[in-house]
């Protein structure tokens, strides 16, 4: 019998068996390879309240899709430069970064680097230049467009990438803003927890205001509910309330809390990499396969800046 199809009424089952099992689908991608989706999609990850999994969720969504046969684009716009470090890509000062990408120094070529995680995974990585970048920006023409202009339709096709995942800070100003106004699709992580929904208020008006004035296509595609602990009936509330508010835009896979999940990044690396065969790793594949299935039936847009693509 395949390790795919272990389980306890399996003869010889045990909890080692399961978890090889489990490894072997992150292992050997190709027996599970996910679609490519039917235009290239962008999607801003974004939530203002701090330590709800945006960037873990950026980077291990990348690393699912990008290991399974689709080609990924991650821009770190987070002045801390957490994304491009669980990616294994080098942000020390001088590196070039979006920082000069934002500013129109640099082609987006240049500033992206391959991931250790996947020959198909690029990220454009945050150095510490970017946290002055709000600042001067304030003072530049079309301050709210930079990065949509760094990501041109003409730059991203010369990465050739599937998808673009933007992982913002967790704040509302300037460089989130950027962040929206150059996607289509917003990406947001709620933590199951009982201030999960406070501030969430905020964020929507915030991308109502954008698109109202800056980006008419932008759009909420995606939430994904983080840190799910099974134990508490306050997750389930939680769960509930935003599958009851938000419907099928909320993805059936629910990412569960993880010692596993929180101690990859210390060693630059994604839960993939680090532990493919614990729960939030496949956890990870399983939300990444929803997010690729669902880009395959898409509708092409109209094309805002001729910038759909036609995998």
């Amino acid at each position: 019998m395949s390790p795919d199809h272990v389980s306890r009424e399996t003869p010889g089952w045990t909890p080692i068996a399961e978890e090889a099992a489990r490894a072997a689908r992150v292992l050997h991608p190709d027996r599970y390879r996910m679609p490519r989706p039917s235009h290239r999609r962008v999607l801003t990850v974004a939530n203002q309240k701090g330590g709800v999994g945006k960037t873990t969720s950026t980077v291990n969504l990348a690393a699912a899709l990008a290991m399974h046969g689709v080609r990924v684009l991650v821009i770190d716009l987070d002045p801390q430069g957490n994304a491009s470090t669980a990616l294994g890509v080098d942000h020390r000062l001088g590196t070039p970064s979006v920082y000069e990408a934002l500013l129109g120094e640099i082609r987006l070529a240049e500033a992206a680097a391959e991931s250790t995680a996947s020959p198909n995974l690029l990220c454009v990585p945050a150095t510490i230049d970017l946290a002055g970048a709000e600042i001067e920006l304030v003072s530049m023409v079309a301050r709210e467009n930079r990065l949509r202009q760094a990501l041109s339709p003409e730059a991203l096709d010369e990465l050739d990438v599937d998808y673009v995942f933007v992982d913002c800070p967790p704040s509302l100003g300037l460089l989130t803003v950027n962040a929206l106004v150059a996607a289509n699709e917003v990406l947001i992580p709620i933590q199951c927890e009982y201030y999960a929904l406070e501030g969430l208020g905020q964020l929507l008006s915030n991308i109502d205001l954008v698109r109202a004035h800056l980006n008419t296509s932008l759009h909420v595609s995606t939430i994904l509910l983080t840190m799910y602990d099974g134990r508490t009936k306050l997750a389930d509330q939680v769960t509930s309330e935003v599958r009851e508010h938000f419907g099928p835009t909320v993805l059936r896979t629910v990412i569960p809390r993880s010692v596993k999940v929180s101690e990859a990044p210390g060693y630059s690396q994604t839960v993939l990499a680090y532990d493919p065969g614990s729960r939030g790793s496949m956890s990870y594949v399983d939300a990444a396969r929803e997010i690729a299935e669902r880009g395959a039936e898409m509708p092409v847009p109209p094309d805002r800046d001729g910038g759909s693509r036609n995998a």
